[in-house]
């Protein structure tokens, strides 16, 4: 025959421990199923300079990159990582160093660094960014902007330890 537990047994049952055990496994806290980490994109890392320097913006500005990045499990925040980001735009080349630069995340994880206007390269409009700091796996992202007159493109990274 089945028991059925009541509230107040259930509640109680919190409380004490029990010989079933019942109060140590409502003790341990939920566990979420963890966050993946980023893979890498094909294509993300095409043109790439390594140690492109930290800038305030790169060129003209006008446009927005923005994004976030976690650590992979338990999606904490990252403070302080290096984002470098490069890409087609009005001024420039996507490998042309002038087209290159990084930015730092906030005290939240987030990135955000102004550049010239991106436009299509390969028929898409498309961004390209990198995590390359020897504490995580490397990531390359390729977003692509759903129009080519969108002034901002979200990419977000989830590192995962090297």
């Amino acid at each position: 025959m089945t028991s059925l537990i009541s509230r107040r047994t259930l509640m109680a049952s919190t409380m004490a421990p029990t010989a079933t055990g019942l109060s140590a496994a409502l003790t341990v806290p939920a566990r979420a199923a963890g966050l993946a980490p980023t893979p890498t994109m094909r294509g993300g890392s095409n043109n790439y300079l390594p140690n492109a320097p930290i800038v305030d913006r790169i060129g003209a500005g006008g446009f927005w990159m923005t994004g976030s990045v976690r650590r992979a499990g338990d999606g904490a925040p990252l403070a302080g990582q290096r984002i470098q980001i490069w890409s087609h735009t009005t001024e420039g080349h996507e490998r042309e160093p002038e087209s290159h630069g990084a930015t730092l995340t906030d005290e939240n994880g987030n990135f955000r660094l102004e550049m010239p206007q991106i436009v299509p390269a390969f028929v898409q409009p498309h961004g390209q960014l990198a995590y390359d700091d020897p504490e995580f796996e490397t990531v390359f992202l390729r977003p692509i902007m759903p129009s080519a007159s969108d002034t901002t493109l979200a990419a977000h990274f989830v590192l995962e330890p090297a």
